[in-house]
């Protein structure tokens, strides 16, 4: 079967050093672009909505578009909701027929996190085959990334992300550790390794229980990536990379086709250069022929 859930096809990635890309779509074009990467690539692949998209489009919708992709894939394909605040949202989409959800309750006292990230946990295991992703700190933007990075108090305790974990029974888990969402500003972005890797020692020192996710992968360096997946990182977010892709391959093609009015050939463009994008992440976190 290709459907799959997030932690099913991460617990042999954080077992083997490798890491399963997890990457954004707003449209049809990309999702076929992510599966036909990773068709090429035999690799697992996750393919994650933020809620906007996901409510644009119509969360059956996007369901609907999944499963016809995925279940004539040759291999595993999850369907990931990102960073959602909202419960009831969540399980809407767990109902619809997501495979992983991530409740973003970070912003909340850490009581409120573990009672909200608890409480989504409890429905999609009752529901069955859906895994649950919880974030504890701060993933900020690139406008602060430094000074979220500086800040002890806004990444994630490793004393405070076991107690996390045990507590909501979440099945894979996001630690801030720095990473920003968006370009980083900066060639050398301040990201804490040292702190990824002692909560994945104190987590999954005995065997892996609960994957490690790494949010902000766009404009990371390589040696970064390599970095982070030594450190235990098992699912890697990419999600501003393929929006730039997606628009820059657009204006590339009209700008060279002005008095061409054929809107397969450009979706056709676009498609590839997704694809490309997205391969060559693939390439970075070692998972080619993990499928």
């Amino acid at each position: 079967m290709s459907i799959v859930n997030a932690k099913e096809i991460m617990i042999p990635a954080a077992k083997e050093g490798w890491a399963v890309g997890a990457f954004n779509v707003t449209d049809l074009l990309q999702f076929e672009a992510v599966i036909d990467a990773a068709i090429e690539k035999r690799t697992p692949v996750i393919v994650q909505t933020s809620v906007k998209p996901s409510q644009f489009l119509g969360t059956q919708m996007m369901v609907n578009i999944f499963r016809t992709l995925a279940e004539s894939a040759p291999v595993p394909v999850c369907l990931h909701l990102d960073h959602s605040t909202s419960i009831d949202y969540c399980k809407k989409c767990a109902d619809a027929g997501y495979t992983n959800i991530m409740i973003d309750a970070s912003k909340q006292s850490y009581e409120e996190n573990i009672r909200q990230t608890k409480e989504v946990v409890d429905y999609c295991h009752a529901i069955g085959g859906i895994s649950v992703e919880g974030e504890l700190g701060t993933v900020g933007g690139v406008e602060d990334q430094i000074k979220v990075a500086e800040d002890e108090a806004q990444l994630a305790n490793p004393e405070q992300s076991i107690e996390f974990v045990e507590r909501t029974g979440v099945d894979i888990f996001a630690p801030a550790i720095g990473t920003a969402h968006g370009v980083y500003k900066t060639k050398n972005p301040k990201i804490d390794f040292e702190r990824m890797a002692v909560i994945h020692k104190m987590l999954n020192g005995n065997g892996i229980k609960t994957p490690l996710v790494v949010h902000g992968g766009t404009g990371l360096p390589d040696d970064y990536v390599a970095k982070l997946l030594a450190a235990g990182g098992a699912k890697f977010n990419v999600s501003t990379e393929l929006k730039h892709t997606l628009l820059d391959a657009k204006w590339e093609y009209l700008s060279a086709h002005r008095d061409e009015y054929d809107p397969g050939k450009l979706d056709v463009f676009v498609r590839d250069a997704t694809r490309k994008a997205v391969m060559h992440w693939m390439d970075k976190l070692g998972c080619e022929g993990k499928a």
